[in-house]
C-alpha cells in the first residue's frame, strides 16, 4: 500500500513509529509543534540510521532520510492516507488533536492513536468521522518490537480491520486484534507479573532481589519484574497501572501498590533517575537474592497463576483470540510462551487451585478465579 504517512508526536515512540514507516518505503511527515523536539528527533533518526547503515541492516541511511518530512503545521497532513498519534497519555489532549487533525485531513484518511490505555472510542467520538479512526498500538522501541495491537473503536468501520492488518504486515511487524477494552491485550494481560510482584514484595514474603532472581531462573522471564519496571519507569508503568485500574471500574486485580507510587513521588522513575526499586548510582551495593529453590517455585507459581487467569478472562470476554493472546504476550513482552499454552501444559486445574487458595486465604476479590479457567476443567479441554 503506497500512502503517505503522517506521525503526530517526535518524541522517542513517534520517532521510531516513523522510522518503522520510512523504512518500509513511505513518505512521512513527522509532526511536533515543538521546533527544539523536531531538531532533535531529527539527529537522533540520523544518528540511528547511520548505524543500521554501518550494520548492513538497511541499504542506505539517506534515502529513508530522504523519506521523512520534518514539520510544525498540522496543514502538512493534507495529503496523508494515515496519520498515527503518538503524544502524551491525556484523553483530553488527544480529542483536541484529533479534532484539529479530521480538519486538514481528506475524508478517507485513516486516522489510528497509539494509546496505550485510552479508549479509542472516546478518541474517537471527538470526529465527525469516527468510522475512520483506530488504534495502532506499537511497542517502545518501535523499530524493535515485532507487536502492533490494531484496536477497532466501536465507530470504526470493520472493513478498517484487515487494511490495517495488511499494512503491519508489510511493515515488518505482526498484528493482533483486541477489543477497545482498557489496557488492550498486553497491558492488560500483563498487570500481575508487576502488581502480584510487588504485592509478595510488600507483604514480606520476599525481597526484590529474590522475586526478580526466581522469576528469571525458574520462571524462564527475561527480566523480573521490579528489573522491569526500572526499565520502563515508573512515570510510565505506574500511569498504565492506575488508568487500567480506574477504568475497570477499581477492580480489586489491577490496584496499584504505594511502594510503587511513592517512588513516582520521590522521582525515582527506575534507571534514567539512577534510583528505583533498585539503586544505580555508582557504587551502590547490589542486592543479594535468596536462592532457595522452594521458596523460588512458589513466587513463579503464584505470579504465573495470576497472569494466565488473566489471559483466560480475556479470552472469556471476547478481548481477542487464543491465538492473538498468544502472540501478544509471547511478541510484544517476550514471554517464553504463551500463557494459555502454560496453562495447558500446567494442567488448568493446577492454576485453579493456586488460586483458589490464595483466595481462601484472602478473601480478596482479587484472587477470584476466571470462569473460562473453570470451564476448561469442567470440560477436560486445553486452550491451545
Amino acid at each position: 500500500m503506497n500512502l503517505k504517512v503522517g506521525v503526530i508526536g517526535s518524541g522517542a515512540m513517534g520517532s521510531g513509529i516513523a522510522q518503522v514507516a520510512a523504512t518500509a518505503g513511505h513518505n512521512v511527515t513527522l509532526y511536533d509543534n515543538n521546533a527544539a523536539a523536531l531538531v532533535k528527533a531529527k539527529e537522533k533518526l540520523t544518528a540511528i540510521l547511520l548505524r543500521l547503515e554501518e550494520k548492513g541492516k538497511i541499504p542506505a541511511a539517506s534515502e529513508v532520510l530522504e523519506r521523512i518530512t520534518f514539520a510544525e503545521q498540522l496543514e502538512a497532513f493534507a495529503d496523508c492516507g494515515l496519520v498515527i498519534e503518538a503524544i502524551v497519555e491525556r484523553l483530553d489532549i488527544k480529542k483536541t488533536v484529533f479534532a484539529d487533525t479530521e480538519r486538514i485531513v481528506s475524508d478517507t484518511c485513516i486516522l489510528a492513536t497509539n494509546t496505550s490505555s485510552l479508549s479509542v472510542t472516546s478518541i474517537a467520538a471527538a470526529c465527525n468521522n469516527p468510522s475512520r479512526v483506530m488504534g495502532l498500538h506499537f511497542f517502545n522501541p518501535a523499530p524493535l518490537m515485532a507487536l502492533v495491537e490494531v484496536v477497532p473503536a466501536i465507530q470504526t468501520n470493520p472493513a478498517l480491520i484487515p487494511v490495517a492488518t495488511e499494512l503491519m504486515k508489510s511493515w515488518g511487524k505482526t498484528p493482533v486484534t483486541a477489543k477497545d477494552t482498557p489496557g488492550f491485550i498486553v497491558n492488560r494481560v500483563a498487570r500481575p507479573f508487576y502488581g502480584e510482584a510487588i504485592r509478595i514484595y510488600e507483604e514480606g514474603i520476599a525481597d526484590i532481589a529474590t522475586i526478580d532472581h526466581a522469576m528469571t531462573t525458574v520462571g524462564g522471564f527475561k527480566m523480573g519484574p521490579f528489573t522491569l519496571t526500572d526499565y520502563i519507569g515508573h512515570d510510565v508503568n505506574y500511569v498504565v497501572t492506575d488508568t487500567v485500574f480506574q477504568s475497570f471500574f477499581y477492580d480489586p486485580r489491577y490496584k496499584p501498590s504505594f511502594s510503587q507510587k511513592r517512588l513516582l513521588e520521590a522521582g525515582w522513575l527506575g534507571r534514567k533517575a539512577g534510583k528505583g526499586f533498585y539503586d544505580y548510582t555508582e557504587g551502590a551495593p547490589k542486592p543479594q537474592p535468596n536462592t532457595d529453590p522452594a521458596k523460588a517455585t512458589e513466587i513463579v507459581e503464584r505470579i504465573v497463576a495470576m497472569l494466565i487467569n488473566e489471559a483466560a478472562d480475556a479470552l472469556l470476554l471476547g478481548v481477542a483470540s487464543v491465538a492473538d493472546l498468544e502472540t501478544a504476550m509471547t511478541k510484544g513482552v517476550n514471554y517464553r510462551k504463551g500463557l494459555l499454552a502454560w496453562a495447558d501444559e500446567w494442567g488448568v486445574q493446577k492454576c485453579i487451585d493456586i488460586l483458589d487458595n490464595l483466595y481462601n486465604q484472602y478473601h480478596e476479590d482479587r484472587y477470584r478465579v476466571s470462569v473460562q479457567l473453570r470451564k476448561q476443567a469442567m470440560e477436560n479441554k486445553k486452550f491451545v
